[in-house]
């Protein structure tokens, strides 16, 4: 029975930016050529990513989807990009070029940005056909905002117009929605203060979450909200300075 593989064959008009890169991530280098013409190759867990130099003449989109990757378990490999990235950055680069999208519990997805705009979606194998893309036609008023808010954070990478939406949802249904949505509202807002880097509107957004009179149950439904400001802030921080240096 014949067998056929698909390699992925990517721009890049930075070749040895590009290899350092996944490097960084664990890949093996398995192809680096610079004469007659750049040509590179790197694989890991059987995946293998080729690139090579655009056409002449081409003009590249500064970030452009380039290749989906299948995986097994997409957590526990966020987890691993994320700390072979601050290993070798010091940092995990969030931002900018290259970056890694951040990960919340319950998501099947988050990307992988190269040095030269390449866009890698990494993706849980099992993930379900059909996803909730937001826009529930059973949902109304704040709970409606929070789940497009979600799809704007979380699939779409567009943080600035979920914290619109948010503020948008908030000043329009604030009055009528329950204590618990207005929390989980306010604790998304502080989450998204802590990656935009801006300390006094997480510390607004903590404050009015701490200001909400909720049951138990509701804080104990909360817990994760409540806590990913904290854990944003973790994950985004920089290595002890007085860890050993990164050997690579």
């Amino acid at each position: 029975m014949t067998t056929d593989t698909a390699v992925p064959l990517l721009w890049s008009g930075d070749l040895a930016a590009t290899l350092v890169f996944y490097r960084a991530l664990g890949f093996t280098v398995t192809y680096e050529q610079t004469r007659p013409y750049l040509y590179g190759a790197v694989e890991m867990h059987g995946c293998a990513l080729h690139f090579t130099p655009p056409p002449p003449g081409v003009e590249l989109p500064v970030e452009r989807a380039a290749a989906l990757l299948m995986v097994d378990d997409v957590a526990a490999r966020h987890a691993e990009y994320a700390a072979a990235l601050r290993a070798h950055y010091n940092r995990v680069p969030a931002k900018g070029y290259p970056r890694i999208t951040r990960f919340r519990p319950g998501q099947s997805r988050f990307s992988l940005v190269d040095p030269v705009g390449n866009t890698i979606i990494v993706i849980q194998r099992d993930e379900p056909m059909e996803l909730e893309y937001g826009g529930s036609t059973a949902l109304t008023g704040l709970r409606k905002v929070l789940d497009n808010a979600r799809i704007l954070r979380d699939f779409k990478n567009d943080e600035r117009a979920a914290t619109r939406a948010l503020e948008t949802g908030l000043r329009r249904f604030a009055n009528t929605a329950s204590a618990a949505d207005r929390a989980r509202a306010y604790a998304a807002l502080a989450e998204l203060a802590v990656s935009a880097g801006d300390d006094d509107r997480r510390a607004h957004w903590q404050a009015e979450f701490a200001a909400v009179e909720l049951t138990t149950d509701d804080r104990t439904a909360l817990a994760t909200d409540a806590a990913a400001p904290a854990l944003l802030t973790t994950w985004l921080g920089e290595r002890d300075p007085a860890a050993a240096p990164d050997p690579r």
